[in-house]
């Protein structure tokens, strides 16, 4: 019945040819993107910092030069000298 009369061009071989090796570069980059995509480290959830002392925020602020050391020492003693009371 459809024995002759329906031969593939040398275009229609280029096409089919074309679209197959199209197709398994498809399938070839899916499957690497979803290797990589579960292979991934997972991203680390930051946990808080633990609250720091005083004298900790007061030394880190005198590291990064946003104090003078007489303001540091000033106010290192004022926390050393306990709290305030009110008269």
């Amino acid at each position: 019945m459809f024995w002759y009369g329906h031969d593939v061009s040398g275009w229609g071989w280029f096409a089919m040819s074309a679209s197959m090796i199209l197709f398994w570069a498809l399938i070839i980059t899916a499957a690497v993107l979803l290797f990589r995509a579960l292979n991934r480290p997972h991203e680390h959830t930051h946990t808080p910092a633990a609250p720091q002392t005083p004298e900790q925020v007061l030394r880190e602020r005198f590291a990064r030069g946003e104090i003078e050391e007489e303001e540091y020492q000033g106010r290192l003693n004022a926390l050393h000298a306990g709290p305030l009371t009110k008269p």
